[in-house]
């Protein structure tokens, strides 16, 4: 997760509302670094999804030559691309509105400057 403790807790304030995914671990590491995981509320003892932070200096290397390259970091799998980019517009800021093609595409900023991509296959 791109930042430090502001953004984190702004993306927290709103992840559930995004994402659809709660809060299980925030644990400090050193000063400045948490152990974020964010896990879908219907499944607490699931998949962990970690948030790391950008500290290092390689981490934020990679992170801005991905999105210079506009490759999301992250991907989710979802129903209808279209009704989430409604659902979403007016929470989130869409880098590439719904693409349709053998899958339906669509990317937003997660509001920390993480470009995230949701698609789904053809129903």
């Amino acid at each position: 997760m791109r930042g430090g403790p502001y953004r984190l807790r702004h993306f927290l304030a709103r992840a559930d509302e995004i994402l659809g995914f709660v809060k299980k671990h925030d644990i400090p590491v050193g000063e400045k670094d948490r152990w974020l995981t964010v896990v879908p509320p219907d499944e607490p003892g699931g998949t962990e999804l970690l948030l790391e932070p950008l500290g290092h200096p390689a981490a934020k290397t990679y992170r801005d030559a991905l999105v210079k390259d506009g490759i999301p970091l992250a991907q989710f799998a979802v129903d209808d691309v279209q009704a989430e980019y409604e659902r979403l517009r007016g929470l989130v800021r869409f880098t590439q509105e719904p693409l349709e093609g053998s899958v339906t595409t669509a990317v937003f900023d997660d509001t920390c400057g993480n470009p995230i991509r949701i698609a789904a296959q053809p129903q």
